[in-house]
């Protein structure tokens, strides 16, 4: 039998900067914010490995998984294994990261609302080492 190639939603998109994400990570803009949406829209993409650096939301954000296995980790927490049609509804000014799995491809689309003109703070990296530990909780 054939094999079904899965193929994403969107396009991949363009490269993110190195100053708020580790590995590879890609966003393609869907909607920007304009007169009538508080909010912006893209895909992001993460190559296996790739994950964000610890950030907040003046606003809160929403993430719908739509492809891979990844990470969503509040700071203080334990982190959460999202797989395709998770949802995660991010509060207001909660320290967090998400990204892929070390062996997965993770795509979902982010739902980041602006507060005025500002729709995320960067923060410190996550580190190697809390990155590790995360996935040998679940990865086993």
């Amino acid at each position: 039998m054939p094999t079904i190639e899965q193929t994403s939603i969107f396009p991949k998109g363009d490269p993110l900067s190195p100053d708020y994400f580790t590995g590879h990570a890609f966003l393609y803009p869907i909607l920007p914010k304009d007169k009538n949406n508080e909010f912006a829209l893209g895909s992001v993409t993460f190559e296996a490995g790739a994950r964000t650096v610890w950030h907040t939301h003046p606003k809160g954000q929403v993430l719908i998984v739509t492809e891979g296995e990844g990470f969503y980790q509040e700071k203080g927490k334990p982190a959460q294994l999202l797989k395709k049609g998770d949802v995660v509804n991010i509060s207001e000014n909660v320290e967090h990261w998400h990204g892929a799995a070390a062996h997965s491809k993770f795509v979902h689309i982010a739902i980041t609302n602006y507060k005025d003109d500002q729709n995320v703070v960067w923060l410190q990296p996550v580190s190697d080492q809390e990155y590790l530990e995360v996935n040998q909780q679940y990865l086993r």
